[in-house]
């Protein structure tokens, strides 16, 4: 038996009543789970009846664990057949508890919060339009060359750009210190590789040159024998080279691409850029729309829901710096950024985010907005191709959560479709001395 009362803004109360029985198999479970490591004289260890475990420890020897075992599926029982959503961890406290009483526990938590709609067809909204001039196509051919130039020897001063090969030898207080001595080392002048000084004290310097150079180590620097200490390195500089771009000609893109002449290149580019530029604007769109909707409708978010979202982008950003090498704490401390501060930074944006979601699933439910079965399947395929499986192979792994998880984002995406569709668009501004309208992620 199961009852709920409201305790706050979002957040409920549910007192659950456990009968002796199901309290009583719990027990049993408990016992049989334990037993092993119970060792009582006059039997052998892991033999010992549950009633002899009890008297000689007491009887409630195995309440812990009893109702550690009954509670999950118990709550979710609980949860379900009062159509509650919780958006948080349950506070649990037993008010009772009893071998022949059975168990009276609370479970306070936040649940989802209801949603006042306002106008959500015929909202207007900027729409944004897809624009690539020649300039970005000559951008990307110039990167292009660059990730194809060579490097070649120059004789004159070194500058910033240049890669240079060195020997160093640093000290601090006349004494030489580990990891402060190396020869034949390449360095990209202007790179940041090195300590702050470094690399801008190379330049100007000549082949053959040699030069002492004074540079100071930061503060919080990795070494704590070395953090904040004056440091002189002795450079010899050994060579200098520049980069030499190619030539951008048939050549060159028969060199770097599947196309035999640059004009079928610059057109293949074009192609890129002009599909990047309508996802860019059918996002602006979207999200245009979305904050129009959210403005008109009325949801107070629980704070835990804007901390969940905290965390999900804090886990994006360990993510993103593992692809490039770089924990999350080694970031931090280059940037001086605390996790506090971190948090804080995203507050905002994350409760935009949090209250877009539950907005545009509110819509979804008003209107009866679902994902239909040839989407799931169409979805699914295409997912099995990026994970390199067979369909049947790929369909067959799915778990029914996976498939229901599945089912909500495409009839979120549906439902934002459906906006977009009933909304009112007009041009967007040109921007001038006021910015066009920022694409604003948070809304989806």
């Amino acid at each position: 038996m199961a009852k709920v009362e409201n305790v706050g803004a979002n957040k409920v109360r549910l007192e659950v009543e456990v009968d002796s029985q199901e309290f009583a198999e719990a027990l049993q479970k408990a016992y049989l789970k334990n037993k092993g490591k119970f060792n009582i004289q006059g039997f052998r260890k892991g033999k010992a009846p549950r009633s002899v475990i009890e008297n000689y420890y007491g009887e409630g020897i195995f309440y812990e664990d009893a109702f550690e075992l009954l509670f999950p599926g118990n709550y979710k029982k609980a949860i379900d057949d009062l159509k509650l959503m919780p958006v948080s961890k349950p506070e649990i406290d037993i008010v009772k508890i009893d071998k022949k009483a059975g168990v009276v526990y609370t479970a306070e938590f936040f649940v989802k919060p209801a949603v006042e709609l306002g106008k959500y067809k015929g909202v207007k909204a900027e729409k944004e339009e897809p624009h690539v001039d020649e300039k970005q196509v000559e951008e990307e051919l110039l990167s292009a060359a660059r990730r194809n130039a060579r490097w070649v020897d120059v004789d004159r001063e070194a500058k910033t750009g240049d890669r240079v090969v060195i020997d160093y030898s640093g000290s601090v207080g006349g004494e030489k210190f580990k990891g402060g001595t190396a020869q034949g080392q390449s360095l990209e002048i202007g790179s940041g590789m090195f300590i702050e000084g470094f690399e801008e004290q190379i330049a100007g310097m000549k082949k053959g040159e040699e030069k002492d150079i004074t540079v100071r180590f930061p503060d919080d620097y990795r070494a704590k024998e070395l953090a904040g200490k004056e440091a002189v390195f002795h450079i010899t500089l050994h060579e200098i080279k520049e980069k030499e771009l190619p030539e951008l000609n048939d050549d060159f893109a028969q060199d770097v691409s599947e196309f035999d002449t640059l004009e079928q290149l610059k057109d293949s580019i074009r192609e890129r850029l002009n599909e990047r530029a309508r996802e860019h604007a059918e996002a602006h769109t979207r999200g245009n729309v979305i904050r129009a909707v959210v403005e008109n409708a009325k949801v107070d978010v629980p704070d835990c829901m804007i901390e969940d979202q905290i965390d999900e982008h804090i886990r994006q950003i360990e993510l993103s710096l593992l692809y490039q090498g770089v924990k999350l704490e080694e970031y931090m401390k280059m940037t001086g950024m605390t996790m506090e501060a971190l948090r804080g930074d995203y507050r905002a944006e994350a409760e935009k985010t949090v209250k877009a979601q539950l907005v545009v699933e509110a819509v979804k439910n008003a209107e009866g907005i679902t994902a239909s079965d040839e989407q799931v399947e169409e979805e699914i395929k295409k997912r099995a191709k990026t994970a390199n499986k067979e369909y049947e192979e790929y369909r067959k792994s799915l778990k029914d959560g996976d498939v229901e998880y599945l089912k909500e984002e495409i009839a979120y995406e549906n439902t934002v479709r459906f906006l977009v569709e009933n909304a009112v668009l007009t041009a967007a501004k040109k921007p001038g001395k006021e910015k066009a309208g920022k694409e604003n992620t948070s809304a989806e």
